[in-house]
């Protein structure tokens, strides 16, 4: 009981001072808890939902305890409003970024789902008939994009070893290969 009173006399800069020099957790808390009516309060504006608030104000106070071990801090209840307020402005980027994501991830899974009363085109032919089709487009090919199609697929070498065998720069080879695919796509759908 002594320990609290004797906490409540001291100013803020000083139990900043004895947290630094002693890294005893309870002054931090002490220091925090004058202001934790704030940080709620800063925190609830941005999130506008109590529990993550809630949550805020605690991960705040876990932050607080690593650095201000580091920061030199002059006036402590400006400071802490600073901290709360970009930790809720990062914090609602965080979440805004990954709603874009999760959409954009959406959006275009959908756009690549087939069902059985659309499929691909080389969906509906048979087997052999695709290879056949497939042998007839890879002759349809320039020279070094077969080649290079030809050892990337079916021989499985990686663009370095096609590098070497071909003599070509290992950039020419993925582009031989990409270029390839999109003409070997086109003629397969056609």
């Amino acid at each position: 009981m002594t320990r609290q009173l004797n906490q409540e006399n001291q100013s803020d800069e000083t139990l900043l001072l004895r947290y630094k020099e002693t890294g005893d957790i309870d002054l931090l808390g002490f220091l925090y808890n004058r202001y934790l009516h704030l940080v709620y309060g800063v925190c609830l504006k941005y999130f506008k939902n109590r529990d993550t608030a809630q949550d805020a104000v605690m991960t705040i106070f876990e932050k607080l305890v690593t650095e201000l071990l580091d920061k030199e801090v002059e006036r402590f209840k400006p400071w802490l409003y600073v901290v709360t307020k970009n930790y809720c402005l990062m914090e609602l980027r965080h979440q805004q970024t990954l709603r874009k994501k999760e959409k954009e991830w959406l959006d275009s899974s959908q756009l690549f789902m087939e069902n059985e009363m659309e499929l691909h085109p080389i969906d509906r032919t048979t087997p052999d008939a695709m290879e056949q089709k497939l042998q007839e487009c890879l002759k349809k090919l320039k020279q070094e994009q077969r080649q290079c199609i030809e050892l990337f697929y079916f021989d499985n070498k990686c663009y370095n070893e096609i590098s070497a065998l071909l003599t070509l720069d290992p950039k020419k080879v993925k582009s031989y290969i990409q270029n390839g695919k999109r003409n070997l796509k086109i003629c397969l759908e056609s």
